[in-house]
Parts: structure tokens; sequence; C-alpha cells
């Protein structure tokens, strides 16, 4: 999942590191016709960094974000969706998307199916409002297809200011609290009850002693700032399965399982028909703030900002939307930037060398489908828990002595968990805003972009009814 851009795991900020030039020294593998080569892929010198640190950089990036292969088969899953295809389209996207970010665009930024997409996708989208996955991934694809448009039209930065400050934190903070709803059901320790809707499971049940012993894990481990934190809290819990709860152990490597079960399974007619106009919305905002946030938050840590501006932006835009489109045809849910980057660029990752390196590690893993498969949904919970609760840090962003800017915020993140809709705290989340700043004389300050998407949210109530 993509991290909020001021979160780095463990809620640590780390200050940007500006290439040095002077004390970096040229690594031999970059001598002669191959220096040739990678200096005009990559420019290594420019930027102050050699062949080896970014791949140890790459190394350190993938270790901090493996665990998707694990948990986004095991979300999507719970669509319908074919687990074993999906192992393979989530490796093949990340491993593509990443690519092309590090070959186009140059920065040692790694992409994968973002986190909280990939549980709306799920969870509301095929299970709540009752469309096929299919039909899911048709809405995932036009969503691609907007966020392309933009980015070539030069309309992102329009957009982006058109989104008030606080909304886009809530955004941050809803799915936060909606990942940690899931996790908790996921674990175990939350169960549905007549009376008070939810309630706590059997605390006495060997996974929910297993999810605990893993969020536990892997937050000390992320303390002593051990790199691959979460991969190491899922592996760890997925052993202990073996001996306490049951879990069969069929083997490490394999032939990578096909994807055609996935492959080009999109409904694309089927999703305008369905009319999912709130769906592709929910999925088009959030890849807008999570791909634009996240790419600027790892940029300013490597110093690659230049007067605070990306220099190849688009380039790095039309890299993470051309992976959103792609991943769609794989037959998984939206890809986005991490960032879990930022690990990479604190191990001296300055380039797109970095996400090569990381795009190879993705590849490697289509080996080792048995053990993703072995790996039980509250292995990865202690892992979605531990995300959720750093996305709540973007809170104290939040003007808390501006009721008209603090009560939609605090609207739209409490209404996602709550309705167990995204959408539904998006929508209720831009209809206050609006209407507050209305009624207390403020609507000027209410950017047309804002007002434009309140109208479709309102209306889609009114006239199409809820979900």
């Amino acid at each position: 999942m993509a991290l909020p851009e001021s979160t780095l795991p463990g809620g640590r900020i780390v200050a940007p590191i500006a290439p040095n030039p002077e004390t970096a020294m040229p690594d031999p593998a970059a001598v002669g016709s191959n220096r040739s080569l990678v200096e005009r892929l990559f420019k290594l010198r420019e930027h102050g960094t050699t062949v080896r640190t970014e791949i140890v950089a790459g190394l350190t990036t993938f270790l901090t974000m493996a665990y998707i292969v694990f948990v986004n088969p095991t979300i999507l899953a719970d669509a319908g969706m074919p687990r074993e295809a999906v192992f393979v389209a989530t490796c093949l996207i990340a491993a593509l998307g990443t690519l092309v970010m590090g070959l186009l665009a140059n920065y040692p930024i790694a992409l994968a199916p973002g986190m909280g997409l990939n549980a709306y996708f799920a969870y509301v989208v095929v299970q709540g409002m009752g469309y096929p996955w299919q039909v899911a991934l048709g809405a995932v694809f036009i969503s691609g297809c907007l966020f392309l448009a933009v980015t070539v039209l030069r309309l992102r930065e329009y957009i982006i200011r058109g989104i008030p400050h606080s909304l886009r934190v809530a955004i941050t903070v809803g799915i936060g609290m909606f990942l940690a709803l899931i996790a908790l059901k996921s674990a175990g320790i939350v169960a549905p009850s007549k009376a008070t809707f939810v309630t706590l499971g059997d605390v006495h049940q060997a996974p929910v002693v297993l999810a605990v012993i893993g969020f536990v894990l892997i937050v000390v481990l992320d303390q002593f700032r051990i790199r691959g934190a979460i991969l190491w809290g899922i592996v760890a819990v997925t052993l202990l399965s073996f001996f306490f709860a049951g879990n069969r152990f069929q083997g490490v490597f394999s032939a990578p399982p096909s994807i055609e079960p996935t492959f080009l399974q999109l409904d694309i007619s089927g999703a305008l028909a369905a009319g999912v106009l709130n769906v592709v919305l929910v999925f088009f905002l959030v890849e807008l703030f999570d791909a634009t946030g996240t790419l600027m938050g790892v940029a300013k840590r490597a110093g690659l900002l230049k007067e605070g501006k990306m220099d190849r932006m688009n380039k790095a835009l039309l890299a993470d939307s051309g992976a959103i489109f792609a991943g769609s045809m794989l037959g998984t849910s939206s890809t986005t930037a991490y960032i879990e980057s930022a690990t990479g660029v604190q191990a001296g990752g300055r380039t797109g060398l970095t996400a090569v390196t990381v795009a190879v590690l993705f590849l490697a893993c289509l080996f080792i489908a048995p053990l993703a498969g072995a790996v039980p949904a509250y292995a990865t919970a202690p892992a979605l828990f531990f995300v959720a609760c750093l996305m709540l840090r973007e809170l104290t962003e939040l003007n808390w002595d501006d009721s008209t800017e603090v009560i939609p915020a605090a609207v739209t993140a409490l209404a996602m968990p709550f309705t167990y809709s995204i959408a539904n705290g998006l929508a209720f989340g831009f209809i206050t805003y609006a209407l507050l700043k209305l009624l207390t004389g403020q609507a000027k300050q209410v950017h047309f972009m804002s007002w434009l998407i309140a109208a479709v949210f309102l209306f889609k109530f009114v006239w199409v009814g809820g979900h």
C-alpha cells in the first residue's frame, strides 16, 4: 500500500539526503563500455551514486514491500478471483510498472498494487455492491485511462489544487481506518454481533493469538529499524501456523501458475453499463492523490526536487497511470507508487537503477507461488493493521481550529469504516465541506472542482441511491 508522503515505516520523518558527488566513488562496474550504457540510462555520476549502491538500495526497497505478493492475492481472493492467477498478476505488474518507472522517469521509486484500493475493490465493490470482479476490473481500467488523460493533458495540478487539503488528509486517514477494520476482521479479533454490530472475537483461537504475535513482532522490528519488518512478521506467523493452526506446507518453489483465469477478463462494457460512476471516481481520486503524494515525498527525501518540483513528474505519472490499466488487464486492482521506496533512498538509491533492481526481484517472486499460497489471512492481517496505524498520523496535519475544515475531514474518515465504503466516506465529506462553506459565507473559498465532485456525489445519492 502506498503510505502518506510524510510517513516512513515506523512513522519516522527523514530529512532529504542530497547527492554528494565529491564523496561518491565511481564503481568499477561503471567503467568502459558498461559505464557508458549505464550512464546514458541512469546518469549515476550526475546523481552521486554507484551501481553497487543502487542495487543495495533496490534490495532494501524490495524487502520492505515484498509483503504485497502475499497480501494482494489474499484480499482479491475474497472477491472471488483465482488466487494463483492474482499472485502472478501482482508480480508481473509490480515488475512492469517499476521497470517503466526506472527506465522512463529514472526515479528510485517502485510500484505495486496499492493497499486500500485492493480492499475497496474486494470488500466494497464486489462483496458490498455485488458487482462481478470482472466489472470491478473494468472500473479500474477506466480510472487508469482517466488518470492517463489528465496526465497527458497536464490537468493533474488543476484537479489537485481543487481538492481541499483537509479532505486529502481525510482520505488517507479514512482508508487507514477502513484497512484497520478489515485487518481486525481477518485476524478474528473483531466479530459480527446482532446487538452491537461488532464485538470481540474468540481470543482463544490460534489465528487470533498468532495475529497478535505477528503485529507486536512487526512493531518491535520496525522500532529497531530492521529492514523488511512487515515481511518478517508475515513469515513468522506463517511458520507458526504450521505448528499451531493446522496450516499445511506445500513447498517453496515451482513454475509460475497460469495467469489465464484473470488475463484480459476485465469487463469494460459491463462497468459502463452498470453505471459505476462513483466507483470509478473513488479509484481515480485515490490513485491521483496517492501517486502524486508518494512521488513528491520520495523525491524530496532523495534530494531530487528542484525548487520544490520534480523535473520528470509527468513521466513518473505516465508510468503510474500506465501500470493501472495494464494491471487491470493482467488481473489486479489499481497499481500505485509505494512510499516504502523511501527506505531504498535511505540506503543511497538515487536513480532508476534502484527501480530496475526491484523489478527484477519481483519477477523472481513468480517462482515462489507455493509459498505465497501457504500464507493465511491472519498472517497478512498484522501487516494491514500496522499500515493502517501509520496512516492515522496524517490527522496531525488538520487545522483543528477551523470546524468547516476539520468536520468534513472527520466525516470523511469516520464514514469510510462505519459504512464499509471509501466511496461513501468521500461523498459525505465533499458534500459536508461544500455545505458548511456555503452556510458560513465562505463559498468563494471553495474551488470549482470541489463543487463539481460534491454535486456528482449528491446527484448519485438523490437519483441513484446509496452504496
